[in-house]
């Protein structure tokens, strides 16, 4: 079961273009909260509080909202196209009673026997989909690629379970594969055009110039006789 970060929160009692810029001047970040069946709730949170949050490893968190606890993942974050300071948060109410669909990242683990052969490690499948209660949705899901050898591959049927979760993502689909490196290509020279004949023509010049020499002495000789 993972530890979830408890993300603070407070009812947004204002709302609008200037509420929102003097929110943002304060270091807080208005935000949405949104729940099947009921009115969507604004909040505000702080800047501070959500980076932690990110950086925490959770998928879900734990807020207080009304006195009572409950779970929520991030729908959607909207960033600055320059600055990439965060804008606005959406956040989706999930229960703790109810399985949820969620993606989670995939970890590469070991030192898979390939690499020793000299192949090289390629990580094709970076998240997959699973299925489970909020409370069992795993930080990630590990990997072991120790035997993977030269030429072969791992895929998601591979995955050994080790949570309360459902694989959603198809089976078949690789994970990881080792393959031999690519040899480099000698690059090949091509000789742009003209460069043959330029040697022709110099070396046409060169029989022409013998030529004339030739022409022109015998041409002195008969004069001086």
């Amino acid at each position: 079961m993972a530890d979830y970060y408890q993300l603070v929160v407070e009812k947004r009692e204002k709302i609008g273009i200037n509420a929102t810029k003097t929110l943002r001047r304060n270091g807080k970040i208005p935000a949405n909260y949104y729940y099947k069946g009921q009115d969507n709730i604004n909040l505000v949170l702080d800047t501070k509080g959500l980076f932690h949050a990110l950086h925490s490893g959770s998928r879900v968190f734990e807020v207080e909202l009304e006195g009572d606890l409950q779970y929520v993942m991030i729908k959607e974050i909207q960033y600055h196209p320059v600055t990439e300071n965060v804008l606005h948060v959406d956040l989706m109410r999930v229960r703790r009673d109810v399985k949820m669909t969620i993606t989670v990242p995939i970890h590469l683990e070991g030192d898979a026997v390939g690499i020793n052969e000299g192949g090289v490690l390629s990580h094709l499948l970076t998240n997959i989909e699973i299925e489970c209660l909020p409370i069992d949705v795993p930080e990630f899901i590990p990997v072991d690629v120790t035997e993977l050898e030269m030429n072969s591959s791992l895929s998601v049927g591979d995955i050994v379970v080790s949570g309360e979760y459902t694989i959603l993502t198809d089976q078949a689909v690789a994970i990881a594969t080792i393959t031999p490196p690519k040899e480099e290509e000698e690059p090949v020279v091509d000789l742009e055009e003209g460069e043959e004949g330029e040697e022709g023509e110099g070396a046409a010049d060169d029989e022409r110039s013998d030529d004339d020499q030739a022409e022109g002495g015998d041409t002195k000789e008969e004069k001086t006789e």
